[in-house]
Parts: structure tokens; C-alpha cells; sequence
């Protein structure tokens, strides 16, 4: 048995800013993540053309201080996310879309240079991979005398003084064994506690060169009659790299990838014309169909459901165990920025 001051369960953004936080503190800590891939629900993949496109989460806005103050800490540069020219607004199928333009004056969002990885490349190589355990998934969780012991899938355990989850709420008491049980109260809001992302379908289209930009499109789109519902330039900071990136229809989960990669060439060829449909590679992320992130709700729940509910702020077992993550955040619940100020809350009670 490996034994560990504290155990952190999730090598998402929201542990490792947790482990890097207690690090500094001084404690010995140990990530254990059920993927063989680090990042959570950050997942950046380059395409070969060496566009970087986002499966996970991708923009940030100048009210999330947190996030803003931790790239700037690590010296990680970001930039505008493009919405020059023509933005299009598709209300019904059988109607030509709204043209409309973006007004400088609006809230920017921003992009990580290099993809959003490149935050979770920096809080690696600051906690050391060596402190991380990838493909160990957590299956018990028991608290024996004054330790807390995990065990694993492989049946191997570890002891620690103290354990944080990260994981979304609900996957935690859905996937995850508790001796004594965590209380009614909390199994029963955790069911209910929307998982961030757990819906979407994010996907991205990449190209050879922006010929959306060329022909004064900005890349956005909203539409509420086809299967792209959300969409916008992805190009890289250096322009070497040309995508779009956005959100389809979570319904459309109950197709194929197949099915749903023609629907959307089909939507951005009526949109922009044939050059749509000369593309390099199509990339998409069905988060729902990710068993280490989702687990399908017993009843309804709404979008952000829950999330930064104040009974996240509880300790369990003596105060040897702790539910964190970035829906537990008192700010900006769901989102990076909530990650971080979930991870500063834990780490401030150590």
C-alpha cells in the first residue's frame, strides 16, 4: 500500500491547481486520474494542417480575473477571439440566415496561444508528472482510523490523511464506493448538480486557408434550425492554422459521427458556399459518450443545475475528505475560471 499525505482524485484543470496550491504549501500530494490522457474536460488536439482545435474548454472573458492572473503568472499568452465581418443568425430552415456584425464595444472572449493545454503542459511540469497517476480509476473510497484509503480498479489501494475529489459531483457518487456513506442530503444534491459540458458535442472543421474570412465572414453562427448551433473562427494566434469550432445539437447524440460530419458540411456548404466542403479534417468531442466525465442523470437537470450549491463547502469524514471540482465553485460554477476559484477555496483550508 502507498501511503500519501493527500490524495487528489481528477488531474483536471481544477486538481492540478489544487496540487500546485498545496505544494507551495508545503504538503506531499499525489493526483490519481482514471484517463491515460491529463486535462479533463480541457482537451486540445492539432490537426495536421497545425490547426489547434478545442474538444473541451476554450474561452475566457476579462471578468475572469483568476484564470487571467494564472496565465499571467506562468507567462502564457492569449489573444482576441476573431469576430471581424459578417456574423450569420439562422432562425428557420427555409429562410436565408440574419446578417449581423459584432460591435467592438461588446465583451471580448479570449483564446490560449498554442491551445488551452498549454495550461495544463505548465501545471504538470509544475506539480511533476512523477506526482500524477494516470489510468487508476478510484472505485472505493473508505475511512479506516485516522487515514482515509482509496482503492482502485486493479484493486490496489492507497492511504492518505486526507482526499479531495475534483470529479463532477454527480459521477462522483454515481461511479465511486463511500464506507461510511456520504450523507443523503449530499448523494441526492450531487444527482441533481448539472456536469458542466456533459452534453455538449463540440466539434471543429479544418481548412487550408479561411476562405469565410476572405469573403468577409467573421466564422460566427447561431442557428436554431440545423445541427450547427453555435460556431466561430478557430484559426490560430499566428493565422498558420484554419478552423471552425463551435456546438451542435446535443439531440443529434443518437446519430453517428458519420451522420452528423455531412450534416454539418452540408449546413456550412448552404452557408458559405462549395469551398465548405473542401476541408482537411473534421474533429469532434461527444462529452456525453465520456464515461470518466458523464454519467446519465436519473431525472432532468438544468444547465449549471446546483452548481456552487454552499453545501460543496462541507468536509466529510472528520474532515479527511472534500468534494471540489469546478462546479462546486462559489464563482463562475462550470467554467475555467470556477475551477481555479474552486481549487484556491480547498486549498485555502489547509
Amino acid at each position: 500500500m502507498n501511503t500519501n499525505k493527500i490524495i487528489i482524485i481528477g488531474a483536471g484543470l481544477s486538481g492540478l491547481m489544487i496540487a500546485y496550491l498545496l505544494q507551495k504549501k508545503g504538503f506531499e500530494i499525489t493526483i490519481l486520474e482514471a484517463n491515460t490522457r491529463i486535462g479533463g474536460r480541457i482537451e486540445t488536439v492539432t490537426g495536421s494542417s497545425g490547426a489547434t482545435v478545442e474538444m473541451g474548454a476554450t474561452w475566457f472573458s476579462n471578468p475572469h480575473q483568476n484564470l487571467i492572473a494564472l496565465l499571467n503568472e506562468f507567462k502564457i499568452p492569449y489573444f482576441k477571439q476573431h469576430t471581424q465581418g459578417i456574423s450569420l443568425f439562422e432562425t428557420m430552415s427555409f429562410v436565408p440566415p440574419q446578417k449581423f456584425e459584432i460591435s467592438d464595444n461588446e465583451e471580448s472572449s479570449f483564446r490560449i496561444v498554442g491551445g488551452t493545454s498549454q495550461l495544463i503542459k505548465k501545471l504538470v511540469e509544475e506539480v511533476g508528472i512523477q506526482n500524477i497517476k494516470t489510468a487508476t480509476k478510484v472505485i472505493a473510497i473508505e475511512e479506516i482510523d485516522n487515514n482515509v484509503e482509496l482503492t482502485d480498479s486493479n484493486g490496489v489501494k492507497y492511504a492518505a490523511e486526507k482526499v479531495i475529489s475534483t470529479l463532477p459531483p454527480h459521477l462522483l457518487v454515481q461511479t465511486i464506493g463511500f464506507k461510511p456513506t456520504l450523507p443523503d442530503t449530499m448523494q441526492r444534491l450531487a444527482k441533481r448538480t448539472h456536469t458542466w459540458m456533459g452534453e455538449s458535442i463540440k466539434f471543429a472543421v479544418e481548412y487550408q486557408r479561411p476562405f469565410w474570412r476572405e469573403k468577409h465572414y467573421s466564422g460566427t453562427l447561431y442557428s436554431q434550425a440545423s445541427i450547427i448551433q453555435e460556431m466561430y473562427d478557430h484559426s490560430t494566434a499566428d493565422n498558420q492554422g484554419f478552423a471552425l469550432k463551435g456546438f451542435l445539437n446535443g439531440g443529434t447524440y443518437t446519430l453517428s459521427q458519420e451522420e452528423r460530419q455531412e450534416k454539418v458540411i452540408q449546413q456550412l456548404a448552404k452557408l458559405f458556399g462549395t469551398q465548405a466542403s473542401n476541408y482537411i479534417a473534421y474533429h469532434e468531442r461527444l462529452w456525453r459518450k465520456e464515461p470518466l466525465t458523464f454519467f446519465p442523470y436519473e431525472n432532468l437537470v438544468m444547465g449549471h443545475e446546483n452548481n456552487g450549491h454552499a453545501e460543496y463547502r462541507n468536509s466529510f469524514f472528520d474532515n479527511k475528505f472534500y468534494i471540489s471540482g469546478s462546479e462546486t465553485a462559489s464563482v463562475n460554477p462550470g467554467y475555467m475560471e470556477g475551477a481555479i476559484v474552486a481549487a484556491k477555496n480547498i486549498a485555502s483550508q489547509f
